[in-house]
């Protein structure tokens, strides 16, 4: 049923270096066919990937960490689909060498590239064109 439905959506999808099928599938499922969320913002806090900052006055300052409140199984699915963008895909690799460069531990700089597959997968979804490692946005923010 979704594969009628959202034939064109997963054919765009799978086009993303690091995103297969059964992703694919499982974030148009739990999106609705990317209608349920406004911003990649948005489907990223759904997924439970925004950091949490642990501080209260200036005695208690925790480490950030996702706030994983949100669906267990596409955060799971994200993550293992990080490692492979982190080899094909230009973008999630330019973000994993870049955090690991600064000396944070790799693991962080997985989520990252999480939070990086997220949104180029509802940009993809929202826009109707196919993944180009190449494109560059012509969105300016002010």
């Amino acid at each position: 049923m979704v594969n009628e439905v959202h034939k064109d959506i997963l054919t765009r999808l799978k086009s993303i270096p690091g995103i297969g099928k059964k992703t694919s599938l499982m974030l148009v499922v739990l999106t609705d066919g990317f209608d349920r969320f406004k911003s990649g913002s948005e489907l990223c806090s759904y997924a439970g990937l925004t950091p949490i900052i642990r501080q209260s006055g200036s005695s208690v300052n925790g480490r950030a960490r996702i706030s994983k409140i949100g669906n267990q199984k596409l955060r799971n699915l994200l993550f293992m689909c990080s490692f492979n963008a982190c080899k094909y895909n230009k973008g999630c690799k330019a973000i994993y060498d870049r955090i690991v460069a600064k000396g944070k531990r790799k693991k962080l700089a997985l989520i990252a590239v999480c939070n990086k597959l997220l949104k180029q997968a509802f940009a993809i979804a929202k826009s109707g064109l196919i993944y180009d490692d190449t494109y560059i946005s012509t969105l300016v923010k002010n």
